[in-house]
């Protein structure tokens, strides 16, 4: 397992990690995601410190199109078929390794990055698979979604 000072990269899921893993239809083309501002605050932090965050979402939508704007990620990656095989592409073209990522994931579909990644995050409410694979369990306040490691 790497240590804090090892990693060059965040990779993340969205729905259930940034947010509470709800989502909202108004209406037949829009959708609702309801963002905590210190996940934010977290992003631009780790950005700061010269950490290159990555979302990394099997699902695409506007509105994290529009939160990843705001806080200055480039890295934006919706639509992953798989996110092993999109985990080890990102990687490939920022130059870096999976012993240099922290990896924060909730469901299955995230747990085989999780596993190679260097420390592996997730919520206190992730799959149990996943809660058994992560380094790292982050807690939430329902209602603030406020995270914390432990």
């Amino acid at each position: 397992m790497s240590t804090a000072r090892d990693i060059r990269v965040i990779v993340s899921d969205v729905d259930g990690v940034w947010t509470d893993g709800k989502i909202i239809y108004a209406g037949d083309r829009s959708e609702v995601k309801e963002f905590n501002v210190r996940d934010g605050l977290g992003a631009k932090l780790a950005q700061r410190a010269g950490i290159t965050i990555v979302l990394l979402t099997s699902r695409s939508s506007p509105a994290l199109l529009r939160r990843a704007k705001e806080l200055g990620i480039t890295e934006l990656h919706q639509g992953a078929a798989n996110k092993l095989t999109a985990c080890e592409s990102i990687l490939a073209n920022l130059g870096a390794g999976f012993h240099e990522v922290l990896y924060v994931g909730d469901d299955l579909p995230d747990l085989a990055p999780m596993l190679r990644a260097g420390i592996s995050a997730a919520p206190s409410d992730a799959a149990s698979e996943v809660r058994a694979g992560r380094n790292v369990e982050t807690r939430c306040a329902r209602g603030g979604r406020r995270h914390s490691a432990s």
